[in-house]
């Protein structure tokens, strides 16, 4: 699993700083969260196939998380985009992308597929053979999901010296890392766990876009590898948070530990602090295994 940072700061972009968007790479899968303003540029800068991307998630019709998205539909268009591009966001999305089309007479060459959202309770919004992903309803200004991608079990891995001395014909291979129970040669039912291993550990990544504190989510994201949270402010301005209903680093670091999260990802900073030092170490007063979200910054997990 592979995460690259495209913009994590919050409100207006900067020279050097750009605001909420995201690149998931998850078992072959290329998945675009959120598009702020200069999110285009900042996929060639990374060198991010444009291509590549079938799904972009949008988690609110806050400027600094969207905007980008016209831009870089317009852009598909330009380069002769025929692949099919899924949207998923806030009931709206759809009207404010089409009307900018329609005025601008650029109606795109690929099919534009929307999927509005309006439940307060969490979804299933995508799935396939190899990934699921569920909305995380998140308690903003406007209404918020965050996104909780799941990679399915893969499959099993064969234990040859088990197989081979269990006599199961090279046929029945497959049938047997698929976790079926098989018959052997001679006839014997042969059960699935006594000649498998496990297979490699599906991946889980929670996007926590922005909210203030809410504790309600943490069944929906509990036990996930990464989380990704947002942490607009530190303590001393703890007091902004219910104003604005965003979150402090110690109140993300609070939901990761109720979530059992394996990391933690802050994000969505203030742009009134000079440094982000502070953001870790008031989070890691809370729960230990934090890093801090830069733009460009790539993680493997």
């Amino acid at each position: 699993m592979r995460l690259t940072i495209l913009g994590c700061y919050s409100a207006t972009p900067r020279t050097l700083n750009n605001t909420t968007s995201q690149v998931l790479e998850i078992n072959n899968h290329m998945f675009l969260i959120d598009c702020g303003e200069g999110t285009q540029v900042q996929l060639r800068k990374h060198k991010i196939k444009f291509n590549r991307i079938k799904h972009i998630f949008i988690s609110h019709l806050h400027g600094d998380h969207f905007f980008g998205l016209v831009g870089l539909i317009s852009t598909f268009r330009l380069l002769t985009r025929e692949a099919d591009l899924h949207i998923y966001g806030p009931k709206g999305i759809k009207e404010v992308i089409t009307m900018q089309m329609k005025l601008a007479d650029s109606w795109t060459n690929y099919n534009l597929i929307f999927h509005e959202l309006t439940s307060d309770a969490s979804e299933l919004i995508f799935e396939d053979e190899k990934v699921e992903v569920h909305t995380i309803p998140l308690n903003h200004r406007v209404y918020t999901n965050g996104f909780m991608f799941k990679e399915k079990e893969g499959n099993r891995k064969l234990d040859i010296d088990a197989v081979e001395e269990a006599n199961i014909h090279v046929a029945y291979y497959r049938k047997l890392v698929q976790g079926f129970d098989v018959v052997n040669e001679d006839g014997v039912t042969i059960k699935n766990e006594t000649v498998t291993k496990d297979g490699i550990k599906p991946m889980s990544y929670a996007f926590c876009s922005d909210t203030m504190y809410k504790e309600d989510i943490v069944p929906t994201i509990k036990n996930v590898d990464v989380l990704y949270h947002e942490s607009t402010f530190l303590d001393k301005h703890a007091h902004l948070g219910p104003k604005t209903k965003h979150s402090t680093a110690k109140e993300a670091a609070t939901i990761a530990k109720l979530a059992n999260a394996g990391t933690l990802l802050l994000g969505h900073y203030s742009t009134r602090y000079d440094s982000l030092n502070a953001f870790k170490e008031e989070a890691q007063e809370v729960f230990s295994n934090v890093e801090l979200c830069e733009d460009g910054k790539i993680f493997e997990f």
